[in-house]
């Protein structure tokens, strides 16, 4: 009868080497886990009043065998159950894709580098979609207009949304409906109209334009594009800070961004604005 109470640094030796590895189910694990512990919590009690009240052993004995059933915690029995390959069973699918994979790790060892790439490709991209739907057969493609957005989106645009978000993150560190809400609500209010005036400007100032004209040209674009950006960017948005990782918010925005970047490049690429004639 000796035998029958083991020490609590044998019950965990045989726990470990009788590891089961076919659940890898959390919660069937761990359901599984806390009927395993009752079931040896009921068995050690069981024996301990078999054993007194037949065998006359001594009441300090059963003391120590049902304290160390006590510190054996659920948790031990859910590690028996689950499986030893749940790390990789549980890791996203898209981390086996190797350029996603590889592009992720990018993200995280040269977050603003890859980011700035990220919007360039973006702002080229949908430059060129935007010439492709607005020339005809006969025009050939404006690759200096290109340039200057790729240029915009690398230097610019991908690094101030690095740290926007960041920012905002920080800010409003949940990711409730309420803390999402509040972010839009910056977006619309600080982060938006900056860029898009930064966007005009600097557009403006590489085509040549004089400071009247880029005055003239914000006060003609600024308001519709901001009203057309209230209708387009807050489901994005919230999309974006509800269901997104902070270090992937960049990616997905700009991912948005496309459709609305061909509505901007068409827009600064307007003819400009006349600059009013000076008073006399």
């Amino acid at each position: 009868m000796s035998g029958t109470f083991m020490t609590k640094s044998s019950v965990l030796r045989v726990l470990r080497g009788h590891t089961i590895t076919y659940i890898t189910d959390p919660t069937v694990a761990a359901a599984a886990a806390t009927t395993a512990h009752g079931l040896l919590r009921n068995q050690t009690k069981s024996l301990q009043s078999r054993a007194h009240y037949h065998l006359g052993f001594p009441s300090h004995l059963f003391r120590k065998s049902r304290e160390c059933v006590n510190d054996i915690s659920p948790s031990l029995f859910s590690s028996a159950f689950s499986s030893s390959s749940s790390s990789t069973s549980t890791a996203p699918l898209a981390s086996r894709i190797p350029f996603v994979s590889w592009y992720l790790d990018m993200v995280k060892s040269r977050p603003i580098l890859t980011k700035s790439v990220t919007a360039s490709f973006v702002y080229a991209a949908a430059d060129l979609s935007s010439q492709t739907l607005s020339k005809t057969s006969s025009e050939s493609y404006d690759l200096v207009r290109t340039s200057r957005m790729a240029g915009y989106g690398l230097l610019i645009l991908g690094p101030s949304l690095h740290f926007w978000f960041n920012f905002v993150s920080r800010m409003f560190p949940k990711r409730d409906v309420m803390a999402t809400l509040k972010k839009m609500a910056m977006g619309q209010a600080i982060y938006g109209p900056i860029m898009t005036v930064v966007f005009f400007t600097t557009n403006a100032r590489l085509q040549g334009e004089s400071g009247p004209e880029i005055m003239a040209r914000l006060k003609r674009d600024v308001i519709p594009t901001m009203i057309n950006g209230a209708m387009y960017w807050p489901l994005c948005d919230f999309v974006t800070f509800k269901f997104v990782p902070v270090h992937l918010q960049p990616l997905v925005s700009n991912s948005f961004s496309y459709l609305w970047t061909v509505y901007m490049t068409y827009m600064a690429s307007k003819e400009k604005v006349a600059a009013p004639a000076p008073a006399s």
